[in-house]
């Protein structure tokens, strides 16, 4: 017999095959001819779509011919983002691998141990290892390390991380920090994992030892404290400004004294997103900040006191249109479109961006225009090649669309 379609779309990698196959009645469950789910496949070879797309009807806790689930498999393997999808989906957390472990024993374990020290274990190998870094959708990233015909990532603290809680445990601040510090790539999910439980306890004191991080030498000290005061800001949806203000009470003093770019990118963002009218003041200094990163979370932020007529904002969103760098370009066309229609300024700056030398830079212009109702930017919205879905201005120009198809209130 021939390969089972099922098992055939997981081993390629195509989820959109998987979904069909499902949606015709394809026996979620099905196994290789090793007796391994689907899922179990999926999860081996880290392609968390194929995972997502089996476990909305597969079994979760289904136990492999090696005695494993899915999620210790998962977890074995360093996969965060497909644990915490696993989790997140109910699947169980108390059955045990052949040496006794669960969950979170198992990923205490490699948290112990180390990645490669554990994986040169498992292979035997002497040899240099294969690493590659990957990068996630939510834009967190890991390394995966290859020897000796194995391959793991090293997401395993950042899963010891988002496990702990389940079981009641609170490990300290300085514990967690010393978890993310052990990555000094801020972008790695240990990163995430740490700082995200840290906002999840809500606790004013770890608020303020977040902020007593900023008289430390170590740039990467200063960073995580600085994360850790984002997502308080960022993940808030209680929509009150008081709650905002003791953060914001700890990041202006801050913000005065601080050189790492880094640090100054958190400290940004979370001002951008703070309720506190204090934090929307800061915003046209930052916006001339040396780093074209910090200067682009600014950017971002001067939308509400462009829209306001803050004439301070405004003159910093008009002049962030000559930036240096594209990006932040972009992000002033976008602020600019906001502003009223009172004054000409706004949208002969646009207008002016309708001859950038970047594509980016010009379409967005020309649909802030057209928003505006200012026929400047027409000829480039009709020069584009493509308008398809595929198009990363696709929406962009659905909203200049809908908007000229909307009515105006004198009709």
């Amino acid at each position: 017999m021939g390969e089972k379609p099922l098992i055939a779309a997981v081993r390629r990698g195509d989820a959109e095959a998987v979904e069909a196959l499902l949606e015709t009645g394809a026996d979620p469950d099905a196994v290789d001819e090793h007796g391994t789910p689907a899922l179990c496949l999926a999860v081996d070879a880290f392609d968390l779509p194929v995972a997502e797309a089996l476990m909305s009807s597969a079994w979760l806790n289904r136990i492999a011919p090696d005695g494993r689930t899915p999620l210790l498999r998962a977890i074995d393997l360093g996969a965060c983002d497909i644990t915490a999808a696993l989790t997140h989906r109910g699947a169980h957390l108390w059955p045990k691998d052949a040496e006794g472990r669960d969950a979170l024993e198992l990923a205490r374990y490699w948290h112990m141990r180390g990645t490669e020290a554990e994986l040169r274990r498992r292979s035997g190998t002497s040899t240099s290892v294969g690493r590659r870094t990957v990068r996630h959708e939510s834009e967190t990233v890991c390394e995966e390390l290859s020897l000796g015909g194995l391959t793991v990532r090293n997401g395993h603290t950042a899963i010891l991380t988002e496990l702990e809680p389940r079981y009641g445990i609170t490990p300290s601040f300085a514990e967690l920090m010393d978890r993310a510090l052990a990555e000094p790539d801020v972008d790695h999910e240990v990163w995430w994992a740490t700082t995200y439980t840290l906002q999840q306890r809500n606790d004013p004191t770890v608020w303020d030892a977040a902020a007593a991080l900023r008289d430390r030498p170590d740039a990467l000290q200063r960073c995580f404290g600085a994360e850790v005061l984002r997502l308080a800001i960022v993940l808030d949806e209680s929509d009150d400004e008081s709650f905002d203000r003791p953060l914001v009470d700890l990041i202006l003093p801050w913000v005065a004294r601080e050189e790492d770019p880094r640090v100054m990118r958190a400290l940004t963002a979370g001002l951008v997103d703070a309720l506190d009218p204090r934090a929307k003041q800061l915003l046209p200094t930052l916006t001339r900040h040396h780093d074209s990163e910090v200067r682009k979370w600014a950017v971002s932020g001067l939308h509400g006191p462009v829209a306001w007529g803050d004439p301070e904002a405004l003159a910093a969103a008009i002049e962030r249109t000559q930036d240096a760098n594209a990006v932040v370009r972009v992000q002033a066309c976008r602020a600019l479109a906001e502003a009223p229609t009172d004054s000409p300024a706004p949208s002969n700056a646009l207008a002016a961006c309708l001859h950038d030398e970047e594509e980016a830079v010009r379409v967005t212009a020309a649909v802030r225009l057209a928003l505006r109702d200012d026929p400047r930017g027409d000829e480039v919205l009709r020069g584009l090649n493509s308008t398809d879905q595929d198009s990363p201005y696709y929406w962009d120009l659905y909203d200049v669309w809908r908007h000229r198809e909307t009515p105006s209130p004198a009709n």
